[in-house]
């Protein structure tokens, strides 16, 4: 079987890479990414064929697709905040680019599994959540994700294709950028712990989330695509753990085995005050998944980056 990666020099789509690059189950993988958050040097030492160029430009698209068997839709223009200073690029890439991805997927016959986002849920404070209580997007970014799962979903409906949406729930390690104004917590607080900083807080902290460890993720999507594993609705990639975000720091803390000073800032417009997953809907679809212990993914994201932190 061979795999498509889209976004696949990114931070999920390189430890994807890894992982089907070592699975005899797959005999081949391409990637397509324009770099604009993902980097070449992620998959510097992985044998996959790298197509550089945008998921909205059409001739790249096809022929990064032309072997595919299977695509593992991950690009996207990520970020709550970025949505908000420019929603009309965000739908751009995560609506429309997610349709083109489909009809890439139609004509080949190839399956789909793709990447949503539990910001769908938004305003919506019931916990945890559950893939079939309504949706309320607070930012441009969790509408555009909404519209790209149902057009996956339609599409396996009206064409028969084999598709899965997975929604995660604020994936880390190893790979995910920091040093920027869009960097998901984990990264940003590790990497400001690194360097001596404050760590920045928006809010009071007391904001929860379903932290899940890349390499969980990559496993659960490694074995969809193996399976051509199909579901007409989308499926939480979370095992329903509530963080908060003081919690976290204390966490980090105890690994690095000292204080950390806290930076707090007022909350930012269209964050999700708390999220955490009801996992039943994907345990019962893969139910040999075992979760990540937050403090041994936390101690693999720190020792990863120690080493691409300047001494």
């Amino acid at each position: 079987m061979h795999v498509l990666v889209t976004g696949g020099a990114g931070f999920i789509g390189s430890n994807l890479c890894r992982r089907l690059v070592a699975d005899e189950r797959f005999t081949g993988v391409s990637v397509i990414d324009d770099f604009s958050t993902g980097s070449p040097a992620n998959l510097a030492d992985v044998d996959v064929e790298v197509f550089e160029g945008s998921i909205l430009d059409e001739p790249v698209l096809a022929m990064a697709a032309a072997p595919a068997d299977a695509i593992v839709h991950l690009a996207a223009r990520a970020s709550v905040p970025r949505s908000v200073a420019d929603p009309v690029a965000s739908h751009a890439v995560n609506a429309t680019g997610t349709l083109a991805v489909l009809e890439q997927a139609r004509r080949l016959g190839a399956a789909v599994v793709a990447a949503s986002s539990s910001s769908v849920y938004g305003a919506n404070p019931t916990l945890p959540k559950t893939e079939d209580m309504a949706t309320r997007p607070m930012s441009p970014y969790a509408a555009s994700k909404l519209s790209a799962e149902a057009y996956t979903n339609a599409y396996g409906h009206s064409y028969g294709m084999d598709t899965l949406v997975f929604r995660f729930f604020n994936v880390f390690g190893p790979y995910q950028p920091a040093g920027h104004v869009y960097a998901a917590v984990v990264p940003a607080f590790i990497d400001a712990a690194l360097r001596g900083q404050p760590l920045t807080i928006y809010g009071d902290g007391a904001q929860s989330r379903d932290f899940t460890y890349v390499d969980t993720v990559t496993a659960v999507l490694a074995d969809a695509v193996a399976r051509r594993a199909s579901e007409p609705d989308p499926v939480n990639l979370a095992f329903g753990t509530r963080t908060d975000l003081l919690t976290l720091i204390d966490r980090l803390e105890h690994l690095l085995g000292h204080s950390l000073p806290r930076d707090f800032q007022a909350p930012r417009v269209g964050d999700v005050r708390h999220s955490q997953a009801d996992g039943s809907r994907m345990h019962a679809l893969f139910p040999e998944v075992v979760p990540t212990d937050l403090d041994d993914g936390l101690a693999a994201t720190i020792a990863w980056m120690r080493g691409v932190i300047p001494a």
